[in-house]
């Protein structure tokens, strides 16, 4: 009890830091976490803070019947958008490079969303394009506070978590995971034969304030269930895992908050008109090859490796390869709800004020309000981690 007293003092002092200086709050935090964590072997990965004025939400555990997929900017069910000649064109805000860096426990990641380019792009928090080699991974760590999509694009995932949910996702497979009111869980690569990486995007999305406290839950999406379409005579390949296009829908409402994630893929010559529906915030991340985005005589050009963030106006947005190119482009087009909160986040824990985020630390040391499966809990996945 004295060493929980003597933090809490502490982190008192701390949050009238924070704002006066955030350099030296932060730093402050990173030493009380270090002492706090000493007797603790869970990493806590993707160690980024972010930090904001905020509101101070009084979140409950929802029941199961509560329509959470419903939002003013939601499209209705049965509800097809459609381009035509008079659909506005979404303007591009600005293109930047995501830059691989080292991330977790041996992991390289291009962040496209989570750094000072792009930063709460409400209700997304972070994109990470990940390669994981064998002996790397992203070994016991916990999360509050909101919901993360991975989408593997080669090899393969483990995930295991302290409630016994575990499994594998593949190629072309995806794994929705909403950490609620607390999680404890690890994700590693598959070692391949060959030495290869596995690759693949992790997404995080904000959830609303009201479902912060959510009991948390995992939904997978298989590759042999996410329905495609084809436009533009075949050139063309739309992948749509969450959302619609050109009369196709998803098969699953897979998150909480209300998001759109698209796999496009343009031939040399090929062009697609894609409705997003009107206020979501949007951006589309080129996995491979060169996209042109706009209007005929206003196009922007956007590589490999580069993330494109529209602008809320507009209807549609409008991608073609040029009829010259030596390969194919494909990109993600990835498009959200803006939650009208702030967002206050410290690594893994992302709430809606400071004093939230000092309880999720508070919780998670002393294995509380969300976190009591977390004692004495070690994932076998964690254990393969080369030392």
């Amino acid at each position: 009890m004295k060493k929980l007293l003597l933090l809490t003092v502490i982190v008192a002092l701390v949050s009238v830091l924070l704002f006066r200086e955030e350099r030296i709050g932060i730093a402050i935090i990173d030493k009380i976490v270090a002492i706090v964590a000493s007797s603790s072997s869970v990493l806590l990965h993707r160690y980024h803070p972010n930090t904001s004025i905020s509101t101070n939400p009084a979140p409950a555990i929802p029941s199961p019947d509560d329509n959470l997929q419903s939002h003013k900017l939601s499209v209705p069910p049965n509800t097809h958008l459609h381009a035509t000649a008079m659909s506005i064109p979404r303007a591009i805000r600005k293109v930047f490079l995501a830059v691989e860096q080292a991330e977790g426990a041996g992991a390289r990641v291009r962040r496209s969303v989570g750094t000072p380019q792009l930063k709460n792009f409400s209700p997304f928090l972070m994109l990470d394009h990940f390669s994981i080699k064998p002996g790397a991974g992203f070994p016991d760590h916990p999360h509050r506070g909101q919901e993360t999509i991975t989408y593997l694009l080669s090899g393969a995932v483990d995930h295991e978590d302290f409630a016994g949910n575990k499994g594998t996702i593949g190629p072309g497979d995806l794994q929705f995971m909403t950490a609620g009111r607390g999680i404890v869980h690890a994700e590693m690569p598959a070692q391949n034969p060959d030495g290869s990486a596995n690759v693949g995007l992790q997404l995080w999305v904000d959830l609303p304030a009201k479902l912060k406290a959510c009991e948390p839950r995992y939904r997978d999406l298989r590759a042999a269930e996410v329905p495609s379409v084809q436009v533009d005579d075949g050139k063309v390949t739309v992948k749509v895992i969450s959302g619609q296009s050109h009369g196709i829908d998803s098969v699953k409402d897979l998150a909480y908050t209300p998001v759109w994630i698209l796999d496009i893929e343009i031939q040399p010559g090929g062009k697609i008109a894609q409705p997003l529906p009107q206020g979501w915030n949007a951006f589309a991340y080129a996995l491979e090859g060169t996209t042109l985005f706009g209007p005929k005589g206003n196009q922007t050009t956007v590589e490999q490796y580069h993330n494109a963030v529209f602008e809320p106006a507009g209807e549609v947005v409008l991608a073609e390869v040029d009829a010259g190119a030596d390969k194919s482009a494909r990109f993600v087009l990835i498009a959200g709800t803006p939650l009208d909160q702030k967002v206050v986040q410290y690594g893994p824990f992302v709430l809606n004020s400071q004093e939230e985020v000092y309880k999720a630390f508070m919780d998670y040391q002393t294995y509380t309000n969300g976190f009591e499966r977390a004692k004495g809990w070690e994932s076998e996945i964690g254990k393969s981690m080369v030392r």
